[in-house]
């Protein structure tokens, strides 16, 4: 379309491009389209980054604790935490790209479920290291990984009773109209969150269990956490973070 003087113009941004803008890309680069199944959110845009990262993060743990025996109670702690990792990272992806109310409902059904089964999976590894460390009485907190996993662990249940109540009970917190003003802070927090779990992967390669048995590598692991925060930090929608 050309102006009186001649000169092309840009056709008026359709609506809800504003809202629907990440981080980084265009509007739309990881938004779910009006009929398309929203487990399509799972590899849409560079969430298929994402997953790659959380793949392998399973794969690389779940390989080395199965080829390094005896299996021990110890060894359900990185499987149960890679596995939850992984389902968080997919408790994530599904909700990100909805845009539309009725595709924001079924994301946050979706988001609550993944993010239970994610935290009772993490409850099964931190409460496997725990017992197995006073069955023995080993030392507690030994490790940089210990302090990081002990705090996401409280932050992970925190945010989940945060959220679940926020949707189910918004009552406790003044009615829907302040729930959902205070969803951004949620979101924010969610996603500093993840930060802390892929300090926890990589810190994870300096404790003794490692070490001495898996032989898990720091690249590797930095490559994964990599991965993982290049997969989803782009599909931020600004305007969810009230930006």
């Amino acid at each position: 379309m050309a102006s009186a003087t001649g000169i092309p113009q840009q056709p008026p941004a359709e609506h809800g491009n504003e809202e629907s803008e990440p981080l980084l890309g265009r509007p739309g680069d990881a938004s779910q389209k009006p009929a398309a199944s929203i487990a399509k959110n799972l590899v849409l845009g560079t969430g298929v980054v994402a997953e790659a990262g959380g793949l392998l993060l399973v794969a690389s743990v779940w390989a080395a604790v199965f080829l390094h025996p005896p299996y021990i109670l110890f060894s359900v702690h990185p499987l149960a935490q890679s596995f939850g990792l992984l389902v968080l990272i997919q408790s994530i992806l599904i909700v990100q790209p909805t845009v539309t109310a009725e595709q924001k409902k079924v994301g946050q059904k979706l988001h609550a479920g993944l993010n239970f089964l994610a935290l009772a999976s993490f409850i099964v590894g931190v409460g496997s290291i725990e017992y197995n460390k006073i069955r023995s009485n080993g030392a507690h907190f030994k490790s940089p990984h210990a302090y990081i996993g002990i705090v996401a662990s409280i932050w992970q249940i925190l945010q989940y009773v945060v959220g679940f109540t926020m949707y189910g009970a918004p009552q406790l917190y003044g009615g829907e109209a302040k729930a959902k003003a205070i969803w951004k802070y949620h979101r924010m927090s969610g996603y500093g969150l993840l930060l802390l779990y892929m300090a926890a992967v990589t810190s994870a390669t300096k404790t003794d269990y490692n070490v001495n048995v898996l032989g898990l590598k720091l690249w590797a692991a930095i490559v994964i956490a990599l991965l993982v925060i290049a997969g989803i930090y782009p599909r931020i929608k600004k305007q969810k973070l009230g930006l």
